[in-house]
């Protein structure tokens, strides 16, 4: 047995060897389409922050809406509704 394990102690696993030697060969980089999703996600998470800062900006700079008025027709019925006589009737 000592023959055999002194002519295999300076060898590694074929397995090993293979794949150490295509990791150092031939690096792949970045992989294309991890690339893309995080560019798209990027986007995404830029106009989505975007938007909610312009919101929060909005909330506090611009005035309140202003409520459209009541038409005097609308105002009559409502107040036939409740019980009052519109004035001149």
């Amino acid at each position: 047995m000592d023959d055999y394990e002194a002519e295999f102690a300076d060898h590694s696993p074929p397995s090993f060897t293979h794949r150490a030697e295509n990791v150092i060969k031939d690096p792949q980089g970045f992989n294309p389409g991890l690339i893309v999703l995080l560019l798209v996600g990027g986007l995404l998470l830029t106009f989505l922050v975007g938007n909610y800062v312009l919101y929060v900006y909005a909330q506090k700079t611009l005035p309140p809406k202003k409520k459209k008025p009541v038409s005097k027709k609308k105002m009559k019925k409502e107040r036939l509704k409740q019980g009052v006589s519109a004035p001149g009737e």
